[in-house]
């Protein structure tokens, strides 16, 4: 006889360990990253694959004459920058690599290697790199200071994101957050001045990015001679980019009549002038900066420096008018207009003069018209009786 076979059907605990070794095995399958792609060439340039094969490893440097040159390139980084957003190439940049071992590097430094790439971001940002021709630090650049920023000295081609919207073309915020320290790179002791300052402060701590970061005063890519005499005189001006923009100025209760009253008084006419008429030729009279500060701006309630205070406010104008006494400077406005809050005794006197004058006036003419009315009349009558 055949002995029968009895086939016992599989435990639970066989179908789940079964279940879930399948279920392990697809989500490693599903979830693991894809293969690099071999390194290939396109239109007979090696592509990126090609060289972040090698480049994305990590303490690869550069001998550069006696100096070492980081060359690794962190991938995600890269992925991330508005050069590979845009299809931009290694070799776009890197002209002169085509297959490796690379070229020898013949100049004897770091800094003399980076300079090799100047004229590199002219193909695609032409109008950005003229501009950066008529700056200080291209002139600077000019008179041989070789440590002159430079276009890679502030956007770092591996992993420089875009900086402006798509749509409204203006800085993203991370962008303006970032901007400081990027000058703090060569002008580190201004930035920490800056850093104290009531707008510095609020930028870097706060991350309020209505404050204007160092772009919005110097410009972008043109930056100009900031010790220049048109520059002094063009300051007030500056300014009002800010200080009369009522949406920015009323979320923090400052008043919007700054240039209006500034350029009022005596101070303000005389630079107005010389900004439209001689913006080349210096005037003693003060700007914004000479009250207020450069880089040092302090709030205004500030105890030791800032000018609501009479007692601050009296040694900056001491700093011109020596002679000057409290009542001196009690009699600034402050940039306010007159209000029942501010100076009310000159807004009820300016109010007054509102209506006594057209008063007066309108008076006079009245009675200047009525006295030529009576004498037609009367010259009419006498005619009559002539007659």
């Amino acid at each position: 006889m055949h002995q029968r076979i009895q086939i016992r059907p599989p435990r639970i605990w066989t179908v789940v360990l079964l279940l879930g070794l399948g279920l392990l095995i697809f989500a490693l399958a599903a979830f693991a990253p894809p293969a690099q792609a071999a390194p290939s060439y396109q239109d007979d340039k090696p592509n990126n694959d090609f060289c972040l094969a090698c480049h994305q490893e990590e303490g690869i440097d550069l001998k550069v004459g006696s100096e070492s040159l980081p060359v690794t390139i962190n991938p995600t980084e890269f992925g991330f920058s508005v050069h590979n957003e845009e299809g931009i190439a290694c070799v776009d940049c890197h002209t002169n690599i085509s297959e490796y071992p690379h070229p020898d590097v013949k100049v004897k430094n770091v800094r003399d290697f980076t300079l090799t790439f100047l004229d590199t971001c002219k193909d695609c940002h032409e109008e950005q790199y003229t501009k950066a021709h008529d700056s200080v630090h291209q002139a600077a650049f000019d008179a041989g200071n070789k440590n002159a920023a430079v276009c890679m000295d502030c956007h770092n081609p591996h992993t420089q994101t875009r900086l402006t919207g798509q749509t409204s073309g203006e800085l993203t915020p991370a962008a303006r957050l970032d901007i400081p320290q990027k000058c703090a790179k060569c002008h580190s002791a201004i930035y920490d001045t800056y850093k104290a300052s009531v707008h510095g402060n609020a930028l870097t701590e706060e991350d309020n990015t209505d404050v204007p970061t160092c772009t919005n005063c110097h410009g972008v890519h043109n930056i100009q001679d900031p010790t220049a005499v048109s520059f002094r005189n063009s300051t007030p001006f500056l300014c009002a980019n800010c200080h009369t923009d009522a949406s920015i100025m009323d979320k923090y209760g400052i008043s919007t009549n700054v240039v209006n009253s500034y350029v009022a008084d005596f101070h303000g006419t005389t630079v107005k002038l010389f900004e439209e008429e001689f913006p080349g030729q210096p005037t003693n009279k003060p700007v914004c900066t000479d009250c207020h500060g450069v880089h040092d701006i302090s709030d205004v309630n500030n105890e030791q420096t800032g000018l609501a205070l009479k007692e601050n406010l009296l040694k900056k104008c001491q700093r011109c008018h020596p002679d000057a006494t409290t009542n001196f400077s009690a009699a600034w406005m402050s940039h306010y207009e007159p209000s029942p809050e501010h100076y009310p005794i000159v807004y009820y006197v300016t109010l007054f003069y509102k209506f006594f004058i057209p008063t007066v006036i309108g008076s006079m003419v009245l009675f200047i018209l009525t006295d030529i009315y009576r004498r037609i009349i009367n010259n009419r009558v006498k005619g009559t009786k002539h007659s």
